[in-house]
């Protein structure tokens, strides 16, 4: 049981049964949909949860609040994860407001084929407050984090920062309590926040003028130890500060030859020293996890085969997907292999200018077909260039 303070309650739901969270990400132990419900003399929902897990969740609701009123919803994220019992809740409580920005409103009723224009709504903004006894909601607005809609609470009295998606991550609580918090809230920084760095900045900024001793996200655990790590973290990946001192080499490779040339690169970068090495199959390995890593660490080596004139495809998906988090402050190296007309490195070069602040060393390495012994000096130029960087 999620234990918060005595009149902030954990009403949230796992949903272990879901595979791909968003369709796209793989969550094998699942996901934690977060509601939390603030009992005083109007009695405040901070959000709902996704019409997964909806009778797991109003059964929670109805547990708590008994035969009270409910007054008020909170809306912090209009997306279906977090909005999916909205209709649930105004049909349990026809009297409840719902609290939101003007944003949130134009948004929700996107979701609906009816109008939602009879809902009792409370329109707020920057700053406001709202009372509802012995609490006091303050709310800031959070847009592109990671929607623009978005907005966080801190409640003053207990010291509560209710933080909408910035600091979840995957994995249902009930599986993932004793797990360590910054692998998987690492990859669902990266892959569905990490686009938006400066505004998780300039939500930081806001932050550091509250005095929070609770942090209560939309996913993932509640966190109310050690809140300075986790605030630091966050100050880390949204400035695109490498975390650690480090090398990814990422290949993609048709028939696996380009495959041993990454390895043996793996092999040169540790003799050389390099204090992690972690060498990734893009063709079989999640690809939110190799995400993950590019941002994790400090440096990258990209080997791929080419193909159609270009790089072969998991590659080229990898780097879009770079370039669509903005990767940025890193530097890359290139080894391409190709038999006839090598072009895997220029494609992947010309990915990777489009890109802020990225450096990318020389040499570049060319395998025709096969790595063979006349290749390795020039691998193990590019592992030395590498490791003195």
């Amino acid at each position: 049981m999620v234990k918060i303070t005595d009149t902030i309650k954990y009403i949230g739901v796992d949903d272990k049964d879901i595979d791909l969270f968003e369709s796209q990400y793989v969550v094998p132990e699942g996901i934690s949909y977060n509601s939390y419900l603030i009992l005083d003399e109007k009695n405040t929902l901070m959000d709902t949860v996704d019409a997964r897990c909806i009778d797991e969740w109003v059964g929670k609701l109805k547990a708590e609040l008994g035969d009270k009123k409910l007054d008020y919803v909170v809306v912090s994220h209009v997306e279906p994860d977090h909005a999916g019992g909205i209709a649930t809740v105004v049909e349990l409580y026809p009297d409840v407001t719902l609290v939101g920005n003007a944003k949130t409103f134009q948004m929700l009723q996107q979701f609906f084929d009816y109008s939602i224009d009879g809902w009792n709504k409370l329109v707020v903004k920057e700053g406001d407050e709202l009372n509802i006894g012995s609490h006091t909601l303050t709310f800031m607005l959070a847009p592109m984090v990671h929607w623009p809609e978005v907005m966080i609470s801190y409640e003053k009295s207990e010291k509560v920062l209710f933080s909408a998606d910035g600091f979840g991550k995957f994995g249902a609580l009930e599986l993932t309590a004793d797990d360590d918090w910054a692998c998987e809230a690492r990859r669902y920084y990266f892959n569905i926040v990490g686009k938006y760095g400066m505004p998780v900045q300039t939500l930081l900024k806001k932050a550091a003028a509250l005095d929070i001793a609770v942090i209560c996200p939309l996913h993932g655990p509640v966190l109310n130890e050690n809140l300075g790590y986790y605030i630091d973290t966050y100050n880390t990946w949204s400035s695109y500060t490498p975390e650690n001192k480090g090398v990814l080499v990422a290949y993609a490779s048709i028939h696996g030859n380009t495959a041993k040339a990454a390895e043996k690169l793996g092999e040169l970068l540790r003799e050389k020293g390099v204090e992690k090495v972690v060498v990734s199959d893009l063709a079989r390995e999640d690809m939110a996890e190799v995400i993950e890593d590019a941002f994790r660490y400090d440096r990258m080596i990209l080997c791929a085969a080419s193909y159609d004139a270009g790089v072969f495809p998991c590659m080229q998906k990898f780097l879009n997907h770079l370039q669509a988090k903005a990767y940025q402050k890193r530097i890359v190296g290139l080894v391409e292999n190709g038999s006839w007309a090598p072009s895997a490195a220029k494609t992947m070069r010309q990915i990777l200018e489009t890109m802020k602040d990225v450096e990318i060393v020389e040499p570049v390495v060319t395998i025709k077909s096969v790595m063979k012994a006349s290749d390795i000096p020039a691998l193990e130029e590019l592992a030395g260039v590498i490791a003195g960087k």
